[in-house]
């Protein structure tokens, strides 16, 4: 039920479009159903964060773009690349029990790199003070595909400690929390190098970019264990 009050809710607001909230809605269930109360709860955070960071300050961050404000309407397509792993990890947990817990960390480890890679843009471009191209760290100017700032690295982690502060309340306050935090800047700065090398030269689209972050971020985990 919380599921559909909140995909009704999202376009109510309009925050999803119609065919976001019903991907939203399975995502949100397969990440219920694999990871119980706790995976829903670090997708609504990651959500809920990333509205308010894409809200905030979207006039000023227009004027840099030299673009109209960014609509705040989801597509389905965004949903899957921001919340796809979780879910396919979901299901994998639910067909393999056994190894819940895993799975539950590898979740939060993908919304964990979906969450600074989100606070990370749209606040580092607000904050930052200086850019420059992640690859070869030269000055290029904020906004473009694989610049990035101390501010919005600092943000990102912000974000993803949020996420291990979440996943803390339910699991304990264990060596996941910094598996977490690691995790998520990582995959963080994984999708800074995926921009700067392939997304500025068209060859891999923005939702890409983010399923394979998000991926990144939860394959990630396999090497702490």
């Amino acid at each position: 039920m919380c599921i559909l009050t909140g995909m009704w809710l999202s376009v109510k607001a309009g925050k999803l479009t119609v065919a976001a909230s019903v991907t939203a809605g399975i995502v949100g269930f397969l990440v219920l159903v694999g990871g119980g109360y706790a995976g829903l709860s670090l997708l609504v955070t990651f959500f809920v964060l990333g509205v308010l960071a894409t809200r905030h300050q979207r006039a000023n961050k227009a004027q840099v773009s030299g673009n109209e404000p960014d609509s705040e309407k989801r597509k389905a397509s965004q949903v899957l690349a921001n919340g796809g792993v979780a879910a396919m990890v979901g299901l994998i947990s639910l067909l393999d029990p056994t190894h819940r817990s895993l799975y539950v960390l590898m979740m939060a480890a993908s919304l964990s790199a979906a969450t600074a890679d989100t606070l990370s843009s749209e606040l580092g471009t607000v904050y930052g003070k200086r850019f420059f191209n992640i690859l070869h760290f030269r000055k290029e100017e904020r906004g473009l595909d694989g610049v990035v700032s101390v501010e919005g690295t600092l943000l990102g982690l912000a974000g993803s400690t949020i996420i291990a502060g979440i996943y803390a309340l339910f699991v304990g306050l264990d060596r996941g929390f910094l598996v977490i935090m690691i995790t998520g800047t990582a995959g963080n700065l994984f999708d800074s190098v995926l921009g700067a090398a392939l997304e500025r030269k068209q060859l891999l689209h923005n939702d890409l970019v983010n399923l394979f972050t998000t991926l990144f971020a939860a394959l990630l985990v396999l090497l702490f264990r």
